[in-house]
């Protein structure tokens, strides 16, 4: 019986998160996956970036355009990739909650 390495997952097992969009400046806007919080973008070499997605407010007109004026965005924080909430998931106010 073969022993895989830690952390391999069968092709197709893991969700992947769509690329919704690609700005003029080349940075792709992609959809989260539910409850995702580490960015799963591949870099040249197939490495993946995991980042901290966090919310962003600095919007761009181009992405505010596309999306709306009140788009929920969040950004990887190493590679800059933008992302919309995934399907279903309920809006997050600005607001902490206790």
């Amino acid at each position: 019986m073969a022993v895989k390495p830690r952390g391999a997952v069968a092709e197709g097992a893991a969700p992947v998160s769509e690329v919704v969009a690609t700005l003029s400046d080349g940075k792709k806007i992609k959809r989260r996956i539910l409850f995702m919080r580490a960015c799963n973008e591949r870099d040249e070499k197939g490495k993946l970036c995991c980042g901290h997605l966090k919310r962003w407010s600095d919007v761009s007109q181009e992405v505010k355009s596309k999306f709306g004026p009140d788009v929920e965005v969040y950004r990887c924080e190493h590679c800059k990739t933008l992302y919309l909430p995934a399907q279903g998931e309920p809006a997050r106010t600005r607001h902490q909650s206790f």
